[in-house]
């Protein structure tokens, strides 16, 4: 049985700023997260597009809690996703709050 760990982060971005945190996701942490060991397995926004202006939703998957952790140290002390954050900040903070769901898969889970 797979030991994998998930997590499910959503991301509330400040009045008017979604373009540039999903320009930030594209053009930068998506190729980080990969350098550190974490597994994307998707991004989402709201169907509805009013609420698609205020959240972003992605998955995650990692080796074990344990990976997990080293994973986002390693990418916080990551000297390219400081430059592509303060970059893209210049002009005010993208994200107003994060929430994580950390997860583990049932046993008739197709996704383990």
């Amino acid at each position: 049985m797979s030991t994998r760990f998930f997590e499910m982060r959503t991301y509330y971005a400040a009045p008017g700023k979604m373009a540039a945190l999903h320009a930030r996701f594209r053009d930068h942490t998506g190729t980080l997260f990969a350098k550190h060991g974490m597994t994307i397995l998707g991004f989402w926004s709201p169907a509805d597009p009013a609420e698609a202006e205020k959240a972003l939703i992605y998955l995650l998957a990692y080796p074990s809690k344990e990976a997990r952790n080293q994973s986002w140290e390693a990418f916080r002390n990551d000297p390219d996703w400081q430059k592509a954050r303060d970059e893209s900040e210049k002009d005010g903070k993208l994200v107003e709050k994060i929430e994580s769901l950390f997860l583990t898969p049932t046993d008739y889970s197709p996704l383990r």
